[in-house]
């Protein structure tokens, strides 16, 4: 496509394209070759023509968009194939050209380029929620494949947070928060440092728009802080030259969303927010790092308990520095930063150093390689989600770390987000660990699982291989990595145990007709399984033991077409012989709340959906509403044998008199029975009544405990709970 017949779409505006296309090839001609600009150019002029009609809410055509989001990437010095895909980007989404036909004219990786930044538009989702969270899966699998997927997406939403005044209200704070929740702590998480600040403020300011105006001018208001901050700066650098140190000291305030956050994390008043200015000292090597601070520390006093070393330990996006709070006046702290040139190019490009400095051995290509390993683990988080919402609420949680650093037994550092527990620990070292792990140690003391780990600490994880993870962890576990990991593993488990149900439950129906299910044709099997649309005829299985699929109608599907044209009504209701119930069979086998069912008790089990069976007793409430589904229930018995503790609960009336719970909880504990809840009412100011939830092995143990409490003057009435 020649310059001329692009020129020829819109004459009105057309100068103005080819102004702002010059002013990017001369940027890129500062670092690219002429072949790769004029290969820039040619992408600007097809996507000129694809976009020729289409404009932008402000009015301005809407190539005018993609142009500046290639800028943005060209400041950065972006190879030739990203801000190609820059200027293409909305081309498949918005146009009738195809990813095939871009990769035809501009190459693959571009296309590819271009593909991972573009919606899932051809797809249908039940809602909004739903399809944000299928793009961000999609958007974020493209990124493992290429990081420069997400380089295009930030400097996109960079653009369009710069010109989102043209949005209507609400449109305007859907995007700026979502912009804030997940875009900007992405460019944080690559150590975008430039890019995350630019984001947060379009954010704020459109998200929370008079919060943002009062505060950025009640900064401006405290400039007479700033000769203060002069001064600083100007005995720092006298200092550092009489040792014969070169740096460079410059003084600087904090981003009015950094003091923001400050303030609602601590419920503090602007008044009450004292550093917000900062000093950076930036110097030529690691060494002379640590002689500045020590400089620095003798002309003004550090604050206790406000120094960081990010050298020796750097944050998880590759950031290093030192950072110290000097208390220079009554009420001004300034935070001092020191870090070397890398260091500085570091935290502010982030894995755009990559392309920054692409000389081996550079800070670029160690960012680079953080970035990896963090999409590797994203990739992690995606297998084991279960879905596109659960998954973007995984990568929500791992966008927000406020570093913890602990040590293994063996001296090695762990990184993890402050409030992370011994279980965050445990996956942070291997899946396999968190999943066999039953306790832990902080500086070699047991401590509860649950237990918040601190800076410094060095923790033990004690693990057993017959273990398995406990669903209750889901709800004090804080990396992602963790719950992603106890969901799959919970999700696989209930899996296997509803397939071993299943089969339990269809050979129950096969009763009388098979001796077992080796004995069904195979071909009738297949049949069955391509009928249902399954991958095997495990998950007919495990839909049988998830109550999702009756047993009876599976048995007459399975049988031969001579078999008798109607199953026996023993096979109907599933069988003459009762389905025996242990108590260990997992998650697909639940009790009653309603009457909570123990060894000895007459039973009755309901096939409920999705949940397996459900064990009631005979005398239940509930029976007599589930016999009018009398398909969805059957026999079943207890095993001679159950290993395992049953809740039940207990009702007693007794005198209100002080040191009387303990009385009961020794009557209780005497029979080596372990009270799981507790709960009191004062019904009269001279009786109390409470309620009580034991654990037992069955009837039997339940008979002691009841005997033994009816001797205990204080109680005057006890009864089970049904």
């Amino acid at each position: 496509m020649s310059q001329a017949s692009m020129l020829t779409v819109d004459t009105d505006w057309s100068e103005d394209l080819k102004r702002r296309i010059d002013e990017l090839c001369a940027v890129l001609g500062t670092y690219l070759e002429p072949g790769y600009v004029e290969a820039v150019r040619e992408a600007c002029y097809f996507s000129a023509e694809a976009h020729a009609g289409q404009y932008r809410r402000s009015g301005e055509p809407y190539i005018f968009h993609p142009v500046a989001v290639a800028y943005i990437l060209a400041e950065v010095r972006f190879d030739h194939e990203t801000i190609m895909a820059a200027i293409l980007h909305d081309v498949i989404e918005d146009t009738k050209f195809s990813k095939e036909q871009l990769s035809v004219r501009f190459g693959s990786e571009v296309a590819e380029l271009v593909d991972g930044v573009s919606k899932l538009t051809q797809i249908r989702f039940s809602s909004k929620l739903e399809a944000q969270a299928e793009n961000f899966r999609k958007m974020f699998l493209a990124m493992a494949k290429d990081i420069r997927v997400i380089m295009v997406k930030l400097a996109d939403r960079l653009h369009n947070m710069r010109t989102l005044a043209v949005m209507r209200p609400e449109k305007r704070r859907r995007i700026a928060r979502e912009t804030l929740e997940i875009y900007a702590p992405i460019a944080g998480r690559l150590g975008m440092n430039h890019l995350r600040l630019d984001l947060e403020e379009l954010g704020f300011s459109h998200l929370y728009p008079h919060r943002y105006r009062v505060l950025s001018e009640a900064l401006r208001k405290r400039r007479g802080n700033k000769e203060i901050i002069s001064q600083l700066e100007t005995r720092i650098r006298n200092r550092l030259l009489e040792e014969g140190i070169k740096a460079r000291v410059v003084g600087r305030s904090k981003h009015v969303w950094s003091i923001y956050k400050k303030m609602r994390y601590k419920r503090l008043s602007f008044r009450e927010v004292y550093d917000i200015y900062a000093v950076r000292i930036i110097v030529d090597t690691v060494d002379t790092c640590y002689r500045v601070l020590g400089l620095v520390h003798g002309l003004y006093k550090p604050i206790m308990g406000r120094f960081k070393d990010y050298i020796a330990i750097a944050k998880a996006n590759g950031y290093q520095s030192l950072h110290t709070v000097l208390f220079v006046s009554h009420d001004l702290p300034i935070e001092v930063q020191i870090r070397t040139y890398e260091m500085h190019v570091m935290a502010e490009a982030g894995v755009a150093a990559h392309w920054l400095y692409k000389s081996p051995g550079n800070q670029g290509n160690s960012a680079h390689k953080r970035a990896r390993e963090w999409l590797q683990k994203l990739l992690d988080m995606q297998r084991r989600a279960g879905n596109s919402v659960e998954f973007l609420e995984s990568v929500k949680m791992d966008l927000f770390p406020d570093e913890v650093y602990v040590f293994t037994p063996r001296g090695e550092i762990i990184e993890l987000p402050r409030g992370a527990t011994a279980v965050d620990f445990a996956y942070a070292i291997h899946s396999d660990v968190g999943n066999t792990c039953i306790g832990a140690k902080i500086d070699r003391h047991p401590v509860p699982l649950r237990t918040p780990l601190a800076n410094g600490q060095t923790v033990e994880v004690i693990i057993t291989p017959t273990a398995r993870p406990n669903p209750a962890w889901l709800n004090f576990v804080v990396t992602a990595k963790a719950r992603a990991s106890i969901r799959h593993y919970l999700k696989n488990l209930q899996h296997e145990e509803a397939v071993i149900l299943g089969k339990r439950l269809l050979e129950k129906a096969l009763l009388g007709r098979v001796r077992g299910l080796d004995e069904l044709h195979p071909e009738r099997i297949r049949a069955l399984v391509n009928e249902f649309g399954v991958q095997g005829f495990d998950n007919i299985l495990a839909d049988i033991g998830l109550g999702k699929r009756l047993a009876p109608l599976i048995a007459k599907r399975l049988l031969p077409e001579g078999d008798g044209q109607e199953p026996s009504a023993h096979v109907k209701s599933g069988g003459s012989q009762p389905l025996l119930i242990k108590g260990t069979e997992g998650a697909v086998v639940s009790f009653g709340r309603c009457c909570r069912p123990l060894p000895g008790d007459p039973i009755m089990g309901y096939l409920s959906v999705g949940r397996g069976i459900v064990v009631h007793r005979d005398s239940c409430k509930h029976v007599a509403d589930y016999r009018k589904n009398p398909d969805k229930w059957i026999e079943v018995e207890w095993e001679k044998e159950t290993n395992t503790d049953f809740p039940v609960e207990l009702r007693l009336d007794i005198t209100n008199k002080r040191g009387v719970l303990a009385t009961v909880a020794a009557a209780i504990s005497e029979t080596d029975t372990n009270i799981e809840t507790i709960n009191t009412s004062e019904r009269d100011g001279v009786t109390t009544t409470v309620n009580l939830v034991l654990n037992v092995r069955g009837r039997i143990q339940l008979a002691q405990v009841m005997r033994r409490l009816r001797i205990v003057p204080e109680v005057l009435r006890l009864s089970r709970r049904t």
